[in-house]
């Protein structure tokens, strides 16, 4: 396999060094999935803009999102990160792995939006009618589900850069889902 660089500071043009300083200033390193879209000169920059807007999508529910969808990927780097920062929002392992399950058993509304994420991750975009309706139902609203779908494609994009560049994960594994 092709083996792709994980540039340093000092490989990567003004602007994302820059976006590198804020990175480690934030969370005290650059995580090697966000130094490889530096690779390009503008993909750090457009992913971390989209990721940061303005969501009706946040903490908890915007850790489920980025768990289920990780899950249903397959992607080892984002479980990982994804694992640690749903830990510091307040979700118990126990909680991390009902959720990578596609469900949340100790909270409903968080439940509905598990099993809508998995759905639509699961089937590429085409919504149960039935799991959409049980989102409703608990309380999320339209512009809900217009955020929740808006997480699925950024989540899905770091998603597909792992699978594709299989960069090293520079967080604590996730722990493997039992059968």
């Amino acid at each position: 396999m092709t083996t792709i660089h994980v540039p340093t500071r000092d490989e990567v043009s003004p602007a994302n060094q820059a976006h590198f300083d804020t990175l480690k200033k934030a969370l005290g390193m650059v995580p090697n999935l966000y130094a490889t879209l530096a690779l390009s000169e503008h993909a750090l920059g457009n992913y971390l803009s989209f990721q940061n807007g303005k969501s009706s999508i946040t903490g908890k529910a915007r850790e489920v999102v980025n768990l289920v969808v990780s899950q249903v990927n397959g992607c080892q780097y984002c479980l990982a990160a994804h694992t640690l920062i749903g830990g510091m929002v307040g979700f118990t392992p126990g909680q991390i792995i009902d959720i990578r399950r596609g469900g949340a058993s100790f909270d409903a509304k968080l439940d509905a939006l598990a099993h809508l994420v998995k759905n639509i991750a699961s089937e590429r975009g085409h919504a149960d009618p039935a799991r959409l309706q049980a989102f409703f139902d608990a309380g999320w609203t339209q512009e809900n589900l217009v955020d929740v779908i808006a997480v699925i494609g950024d989540k899905t994009v770091t998603n597909y850069l792992h699978a594709t560049t299989q960069v090293p994960v520079d967080f604590p594994a996730a722990p493997a889902l039992a059968n």
